[in-house]
């Protein structure tokens, strides 16, 4: 029986899915992550996984982001062969309207970070239009329809390879995850495809990350296929690393693993991994010809009642009074309430200002004792002073570092993840500091600060350079004036003390 598919059906559909998962956690995951926080031994990770937990609840009840990146759309349709549209958009363009309509939603505007002419002008397209669309055509009458957004930090870390056929698949996992860094923001999941061509793994790679949080019904009833097998094996060793929450060392990195396979050449055996972060979104919905599928909000008493609080050990520094002095007293894992002004600046600001000093030519802004933030955050709404501003990964600006503590008197920077070799060694040799805010409380965070105005750049939208005034904003103490980093040191602490002591993972 033929059924008839109205246009704007799919258009609110598509755009009620995107607004609902900018601010709802799947429940399944936030209860992993609550699972996981209750049996945490690190202090710094159960820290940084309740700060997620509030911060999910908190956008849940104020319908505003659970991350600032607001991600790149990926939807899967599935199309029923008796379907007819009643429409005069193409199916693409219906999808990319949807997500036009979501992401410029007056009452919750969404981040927009897709830039057209990716290896050129990279201008953005101002709507977060196009979403990168797979279609699969079946027999049916319906419209099946996932819809994700996936952010750029965790997308950055997705790895590939062509092993030759008698290669370990899990060798090569357990090899490469480690190399992702925290960048990831765990914990989340892992999505892994096996087979294919290199294009077919990296695809079901990514709609394996749409499957539930059910790895714990997968140890109580046992694998039944290799895929099966698989995820039980990557899950126990994956977590055996240490790698922890934020990447700061703990029991628990992944929360689940999903393996999806596909009929491979003989000479071949294609395997992607794609992280899904702590700020998991994905809906679904079906259209049956009887209107919008829109989604139905979940019971918040689904979400724990978790406090976070700053103990004893907690310093409180004046960023408008602080010196280079007090700097080289920090110690790495302290937690730090930062309060005064600070700057911020990413990837497009980072070049922008490396490119005046190579010039000779003066900055927009003094950096001279300065702190600045790697954030793009979300425009605000209502009465907010800004939107949803969680850190991005500060590994993108780590070859701007040395430039910037050298030649503006940057004292120090604040992110997420770890930094790398290079960046490390100019924040030792400068005697400056690298502090790491949570990745995934994007909403927790920005309620910390209280002005925002543009200081530079201001043609770069969200990548501009503002100065924000914060009021006890909760920072860790990832890289110290020494040089000492956490996520060097916490991981191999914590993998070794679960080696040592057998600690299952459940």
């Amino acid at each position: 029986m033929t059924t008839v598919i109205r246009q704007n059906d799919l258009i609110d559909s598509v755009a009620d899915a995107l607004q609902f998962i900018s601010y709802y956690h799947p429940v399944d995951f936030i209860q992993a992550v609550h699972r996981a926080y209750e049996r945490e031994a690190n202090p710094a990770a159960k820290d940084a996984m309740a700060q997620i937990l509030i911060n999910s609840r908190m956008c849940a009840t104020g319908h505003r982001p659970i991350c600032q990146d607001t991600g790149i759309v990926t939807v899967f349709v599935t199309v029923g062969m008796d379907v007819q549209w009643e429409a005069d958009m193409s199916l693409t363009d219906m999808v990319n309207e949807g997500v036009r309509r979501a992401y410029n939603h007056p009452d919750n505007v969404l981040r927009a970070s897709i830039l057209d002419d990716p290896d050129g002008a990279r201008k953005n397209t101002g709507d977060n239009t196009p979403a990168v669309i797979h279609y699969n055509i079946v027999p049916g009458n319906t419209v099946d329809v996932h819809v994700a957004a996936k952010g750029g930090g965790s997308e950055a870390k997705t790895k590939f390879a062509m092993l030759n056929p008698s290669d370990s698949v899990v060798d090569w996992v357990l090899d490469m995850v480690p190399k992702m860094g925290a960048g990831w923001c765990p914990p989340g999941m892992l999505g892994i495809g096996i087979g294919g061509t290199a294009e077919k793994a990296m695809q079901i790679a990514k709609e394996s990350l749409l499957d539930p949080v059910d790895i714990q019904e997968l140890q109580e009833r046992g694998a039944s296929n290799r895929s099966e097998e698989l995820r039980l094996e990557l899950y126990e060793k994956v977590n055996q690393l240490g790698i922890g929450a934020q990447g700061l060392g703990g029991l628990t990195t992944v929360l689940d693993v999903k393996v999806k396979d596909y009929p491979t050449h003989a000479a071949n055996k294609a395997v992607a991994i794609i992280p899904n972060c702590a700020a998991t979104r994905h809906a679904h919905f079906t259209l049956t010809g009887e209107g919008p599928a829109l989604q139905t909000p979940p019971n918040l008493d689904d979400w724990p009642e978790v406090a976070w609080e700053a103990g004893d050990n907690v310093r409180r520094v004046n960023l408008d009074t602080v010196t280079k002095e007090d700097v080289k007293s920090w110690q790495p894992g302290d937690t730090i309430l930062l309060s005064g002004k600070m700057l911020t600046g990413r990837d497009a600001a980072h070049k922008k200002m490396v490119d005046l000093i190579a010039k000779g030519e003066e900055l927009p802004v003094d950096l001279t004792g300065r702190f600045i933030y790697y954030v793009g955050p979300v425009d605000p709404v209502r009465d907010e002073v800004v939107g949803p501003a969680g850190p991005t990964t500060a590994t993108r600006m780590d070859k701007f570092t040395r430039t910037m503590l050298e030649q503006t008197g940057l004292l120090g920077m604040i992110g997420k993840a770890e930094r790398g070799p290079a960046a490390i060694e100019a924040i030792r040799d400068n005697e400056s500091v690298y502090l790491m805010a949570v990745g995934g409380a994007a909403y927790l965070v920005s309620q910390a600060i209280k002005s925002s105005k543009v200081l530079g750049f201001p043609e770069l939208g969200m990548e501009a350079i503002y100065e924000f005034e914060v009021k006890d904003m909760p920072v860790t103490v990832a890289v110290d004036s020494k040089g000492e980093s956490v996520h060097q040191t916490g991981p191999k602490i914590w993998q070794a003390k679960i080696k040592d002591e057998a600690i299952k993972v459940v």
